[in-house]
């Protein structure tokens, strides 16, 4: 097996309209030594067969519903490459995103995960170009729904990188423990990106790797839930403790302006049962944090470096990137910042 072999690994969950499409451009661009698994996460629907049609070559481990965490850590147990790509069903790779992911692989020695320049509405709007994070814990796609003219052009660093078409070093992957089952789904490839950077590995985009997703961004109680219980495990694992403290008194306010928010929104229900999750599992995610942060290799200053106080999201509102909440924002972790340092 040669050092940059790859082990592309889907999760698959009643995905049985897509998942041919996105078999058939992988196929095309693997190398004999690569390998492809796809991990079924109790379909219903006919999703096994066609991917047994479509990719022979695929090995197929099915399971049942372990969220798209759980899944990816399945097929990453049976691959052997020294480079792990975890890919949506819905989201295929253009001619040469392959080589291009490889290639920075050699180029940035020191990137423990990237991304593909992901697009969508037939590649003429980003979908993603490197996913961001609000130091109160709230990340978003980079640069959702601009003009693909306005993605960068050569390799660079990001905050964190996007689950939707993420390459990973096996090395990296196994040095932090890879994805945590507990996430199910949300936020774990923020958590991940995280970690590699607290263990001293960077997190780019290699933009020449084009992937083409299906995105729709949807709402709904499960995923409020998810969203704000993952948000807050994360920053109880991955954040420095001088970070932590000087953002405590921000983090508490934005819990109570996120309740005002979920009762207007209609999601109070899976904002409490969040804040309910996030206290019952205190203990194990002080736990965690204790491994996560013994393991550290830089200071929160540096950390910090890669937050951001801008709000600047679609799906936020203008509210959140203008006026005084944005100015106030701005302000406050202009002064941590400084505290940091």
């Amino acid at each position: 097996m040669t050092a940059d072999a790859v082990a592309v690994v889907i999760v698959t969950h009643d995905s049985a309209s897509e998942i041919g499409a996105t078999l058939g451009e992988v196929l095309r661009q693997l190398r004999p030594d690569d390998e492809l698994i796809v991990v079924d996460n109790g379909s219903v629907d006919e999703t096994v067969s066609v991917v047994r049609s479509v990719a022979p070559v695929a090995l197929v481990v099915e399971q049942g519903n372990e969220g798209f965490a759980g899944g990816a850590v399945a097929g990453a147990a049976v691959a052997s490459s020294p480079l792990l790509l975890f890919l949506n069903p819905d989201a295929r790779p253009a001619a040469g995103c392959l080589d291009e992911l490889r290639r920075a692989a050699w180029e940035r020695p020191d990137w423990g995960a990237w991304q593909s320049l992901v697009t969508m509405d037939g590649g003429t709007r980003i979908n993603t170009a490197g996913n961001v994070v609000h130091f109160l814990g709230v990340s978003w796609a980079g640069r959702c729904e601009r003009p693909v003219s306005e993605a960068p052009t050569s390799l660079e660093d990001v905050a964190f990188a996007s689950g939707a078409a993420l390459m990973v070093r096996r090395q990296a992957w196994q040095e932090i423990g890879g994805f945590d089952e507990r996430w199910f789904m949300y936020c774990e490839d923020l958590d991940l990106g995280l970690r590699l950077r607290l263990a001293g590995w960077g997190v780019g985009i290699a933009p020449a790797a084009r992937v083409e997703h299906a995105y729709e961004f949807d709402k709904g109680d499960r995923k409020w839930f998810l969203l704000e219980r993952n948000r807050w495990w994360t920053i109880l694992s991955n954040y420095p403790t001088r970070l932590l403290l000087l953002l405590a008194p921000a983090l508490l306010a934005a819990e109570l302006a996120l309740l005002a928010v979920a009762a207007q929104g209609g999601w109070l229900g899976a904002k409490l049962r969040a804040q309910w999750a996030v206290v019952r599992t205190l203990p194990a995610m002080l736990e965690r944090r204790r491994a996560v942060q013994a393991g550290s290799r830089i200071g929160a200053a540096e950390f910090a470096r890669h937050l951001t106080a801008d709000l600047d999201s679609p799906f936020l509102g203008p509210v959140a990137r203008v006026g005084p909440l944005a100015a106030a924002q701005r302000a406050y972790w202009q002064a941590v910042q400084r505290l940091l340092k």
